[in-house]
């Protein structure tokens, strides 16, 4: 593993693509990997939590069984991969490939690089992705940025029959809200219907502690201030963009690398699935800091209690 001082974040320790086949070099070393991550303490029962469990000659239908609840289980059971077919060592690169690619990796990448269909790939990602969901709201106590930013293609570049209007600018797309803290460096971001002052006030709200400093631009939705944060703005209009330390910088930051992604890995992201590309990429600024094989862990860890059935996720 390599560490020691070059560009970019040399403190961390890193994993080259030879290291992890290495440390991966067959199945029964990617499945010691998961439940060694899964179960630190010991094997338990996913369902119901007990320890009394034993191994099921021949692995079938599944390696192991519960005492308490009488059911078969494995790794897998009770995480967003449980109904998947592929070989744990697929899941161990392709987890690799999501965390350590800054701007994110393609379905058709991955489908290149790991030997299963592009179909196969898409909804290995997106299964990834539902790791990094944390579903309830951290509340950071600042100071934060907030700032929002529009995600789609433009209008002029449309085909004429499949533009909304002969408009421009934020025409068709789609609105993203996000805040970072800077004392953590975490950021949350989420998709919001507008930009309205009640809108972004409640998504600032919810994920600031009362009396947290926030900063912001001068939007016409935060005229008002920011009820019950201490509130100052940055006029970009006039070319200031930093008073003191009264800037929204890190979050336009997380932005810019977003739309990096967008343009030129994924190229086009639907609304409907525009959240979860959103919540790949809060996710992996928040543990850019740790070593690559705890990334990887954390997306193991995550995946952990969540569930993504492929009908589910086609579903108009």
């Amino acid at each position: 593993m390599a560490k020691g001082k070059a560009p970019g974040k040399y403190y961390r320790e890193t994993i080259s693509v030879m290291e992890l086949n290495d440390m991966f070099p067959d199945e029964e070393s990617a499945v010691r990997w998961f439940e060694e991550t899964r179960w630190p303490d010991g094997r338990h029962c996913p369902r119901c939590g007990s320890v009394h469990t034993k191994d099921v000659p021949n692995a079938k239908p599944m390696p192991y069984w519960c005492r308490g609840c009488k059911s078969y289980f494995s790794v897998r059971t009770s995480t967003s991969i449980e109904h998947s077919r592929l070989p744990l060592r697929k899941w161990v690169f392709a987890t690799y490939l999501f965390v350590t690619s800054l701007k994110g990796v393609s379905s058709m990448k991955l489908h290149n690089d790991l030997k299963v269909t592009q179909k196969t790939a898409w909804f290995m990602l997106h299964r990834l992705r539902e790791a990094w969901d944390e579903g309830g709201l951290e509340q950071f106590v600042g100071p934060a940025e907030m700032d929002e930013t529009y995600m789609g293609g433009r209008e002029k570049n449309k085909h004429s029959g499949k533009k909304l209007r002969a408009g421009r600018g934020t025409v068709g797309k789609t609105i993203v809200a996000g805040v970072r803290d800077r004392a953590t460096n975490r950021v949350m971001a989420e998709v919001v219907p507008d930009t309205t002052g009640k809108t972004l006030e409640r998504f600032v709200a919810d994920r600031t502690v009362k009396g947290a400093t926030v900063y912001t631009d001068r939007a016409a939705a935060y005229q008002g201030g920011i009820s019950g944060r201490e509130h100052e703005a940055v006029n970009h209009r006039i070319g200031e963009f930093v008073r003191g330390d009264v800037h929204t910088n890190g979050i336009e930051s997380f932005w810019a690398m977003l739309k990096r992604a967008h343009k030129g890995t994924f190229h086009k992201i639907s609304a409907k699935h525009m959240q979860r590309y959103v919540t790949e990429f809060a996710g992996r600024h928040n543990v850019r800091d740790e070593d690559t094989i705890d990334q990887m862990r954390n997306v193991i860890a995550g995946a952990v209690g969540k569930r993504l059935m492929y009908r589910d996720l086609i579903a108009n």
